[in-house]
């Protein structure tokens, strides 16, 4: 009688590195998380057993003892980047700093590094700083050093894009302060890949990390992003330090702005602002200048508005233009703002304000280039239009703000009084508001607050502040 045979089922030959997603078939990307390269052999890394347990230096404190002096705040030398980390780097923390190319990150770091190198310790000793570039070579970066001031003593610099040769110039240096431009150019020869790849990533920014806890050294590392704006490489990078921060601003403005979107050490609803010249990249304690145009002379077309940038209120400038349409279906061109709410916002105003805009062309933009995403921004957007359909400029010292609703109410935002207080540190005296139902707070003496519910309330106060 012939023997039976047990065949073992086979489990999941392949797993995804990021979501944990199996296949029985190798595929390029996801089918779980999307993303590619992730998906790797799922007995690569199969453990034969459970990691046994094994002796410790020293048993865990209670929590009352341990020493909370360790992680105080350093100052970085740059005000707006500290408000943003929550008050400085911490020593032992992992800051990655994303953002598209050529948008200043190098240069904002360069010249942290230079101040951190040259603020000196309570006792008198200055603090040493590693920047390690790997897409530069180091005379370049001196060359940028010396446009930007950037040049230190104990600022030391190395070029290298082999993490081996890295970590030993981190053994020599043991700076206080480590810089990594950019963890995608360096490579492993541990592992497997192209520098930049997700294996090759993980197994850097590992071995980083592992450096700075281990010498309780704060480490910046510089981050690459995707097309769609996201920071490149494997998900893990993001979960694995211990601040995310995204660098952003438009190519041909001035104006730059870094945000938290991860943050261990403090809050993720700050923003720094910061001008990028020819002499390198400062700090901007009070931007909102930037975003007025400054005519002398009242122009229709324009309004003003505030607008939040975390938790930081800035005054910015609507402007607007309607001209004849010399064709069947007007033009409508949109710069700074979300060109799907303009389209909405001059569907209200047709529909609820009565305002015949189907011949003309609409061309609506802020100044300064800066972008305004925040949906308050919708009143000012439609009284700056309204005030170029009807030829009269919007009352001097007027700002708006609101949120509009396709039924053509004006609906609450968040920080009504901080708005007005800022407005009103700039000279602007008359806002109009939506009715807010929490109390506005205390405002400076002159400041009248006009509160509307609906956008013809709000055009009709414009028209009465106009003729008085």
């Amino acid at each position: 009688m012939p023997s039976k045979t047990t065949t073992k089922r086979a489990g999941p030959g392949f797993r995804c590195s990021e979501c944990g997603w199996t296949t029985a078939k190798w595929v390029g990307r996801c089918g779980e998380c999307q993303a590619w390269g992730t998906v790797i052999d799922a007995g690569a890394d199969a453990s034969s057993g459970r990691t046994p347990a094994t002796t410790v230096a020293a048993p865990a404190p209670p929590i009352g003892e341990i020493d909370a002096t360790q992680a105080r705040f350093h100052t970085t030398g740059v005000s707006e980047l500290d408000r943003v980390l929550g008050g400085g780097l911490v020593p032992g923390a992992v800051v990655l700093m994303a953002g598209e190319p050529g948008i200043g990150k190098s240069t904002l770091l360069l010249d942290v590094a230079a101040k951190v190198a040259r603020h000196r310790r309570p006792e008198g000793s200055t603090r040493s700083v590693l920047y390690v570039t790997g897409e530069e070579s180091a005379a370049q970066v001196r060359v940028r050093a010396d446009r930007i001031g950037a040049v230190a003593d104990t600022l030391f610099l190395g070029a290298e894009t082999d993490l081996g040769r890295a970590l030993g110039q981190i053994e020599k240096a043991d700076p206080d302060l480590l810089i990594i431009d950019s963890v995608q150019t360096l490579q492993s020869s541990a592992v497997d890949g192209t520098a930049g790849g997700v294996t090759q990533v993980r197994e850097v920014a590992a071995s980083l990390i592992n450096e700075a806890k281990t010498r309780n050294m704060a480490t910046v590392l510089v981050g690459h992003v995707t097309k769609d704006g996201s920071i490149a490489g494997p998900r893990l990078l993001e979960h694995l330090v211990d601040v995310v921060c995204q660098f952003e601003g438009e190519r041909h403005s001035r104006l730059r702005l870094v945000r938290a979107v991860k943050n261990r050490f403090g809050p993720t609803d700050e923003v720094g602002c910061f001008d990028l010249g020819e002499n390198g990249i400062v700090s901007l304690e009070d931007p909102s200048g930037l975003f007025l145009s400054g005519t002398a002379d009242p122009v229709e077309g324009t309004c003003v508005t505030v607008t939040l940038e975390g938790r930081r209120p800035l005054v910015a400038e609507v402007q607007s233009l309607l001209t004849p349409s010399g064709q069947g279906s007007p033009r409508r061109t949109v710069s700074g703002l979300d060109s799907a709410r303009i389209h909405l916002i001059l569907a209200v105003l047709q529909r609820r304000g009565k305002f015949p805009l189907n011949a003309d062309d609409c061309y609506v933009s802020t100044v300064g280039g800066v972008r305004l995403t925040e949906p308050a921004t919708d009143l000012a957007a439609a009284l700056a239009i309204a005030s170029a359909k009807l030829n009269a400029p919007v009352p001097p010292g007027m700002i708006a703000f609101g949120e509009l609703g396709l039924a053509g109410e004006v609906r609450p935002v968040p920080g009504i009084g901080r708005r007005v207080r800022e407005a009103a540190r700039l000279g602007f005296r008359r806002a109009v508001v939506p009715k807010s139902p929490e109390p506005l707070g205390e405002l400076p003496d002159g400041v009248v607050v006009f509160e509307v519910h609906t956008l013809l309330e709000a055009l009709h106060t414009m028209q009465e502040l106009t003729s008085t």
